[in-house]
């Protein structure tokens, strides 16, 4: 999600005018399901069970991976959205 999402000026978000809605879906995405990892190719695979981009629904998304220290840091070379995408985890403490 964008840091720097501006807040609907309805303050319902079944209320939101054009722009409005269209500045959240280009600036999230949320999806979830199981994961695994593929040690030969070092990626991992997120096996999408549902997606805000429906198109990732049922599908595997592979991202190249990196491990240092308390941080696990993935890339998306070509992005849903265009361009690529970075995603850093940091282990809770």
């Amino acid at each position: 999600m964008r840091a720097s999402a501006t807040p609907f000026v309805s303050n319902n978000r079944n209320d939101g005018t054009p722009e409005e809605n269209k500045a959240v879906v280009q600036g999230s995405l949320a999806h979830f399901g199981r994961y695994s990892i593929d040690e030969a190719q070092r990626t991992l695979v997120l096996h999408m069970e549902s997606s805000t981009f429906p198109n990732w629904n049922g599908t595997e998304q592979r991202r190249t991976f990196t491990v240092s220290g308390d941080e696990l840091r993935w890339s998306t070379p070509a992005a849903s959205g265009g361009g690529s995408a970075e995603l850093v985890w940091k282990r809770a403490k």
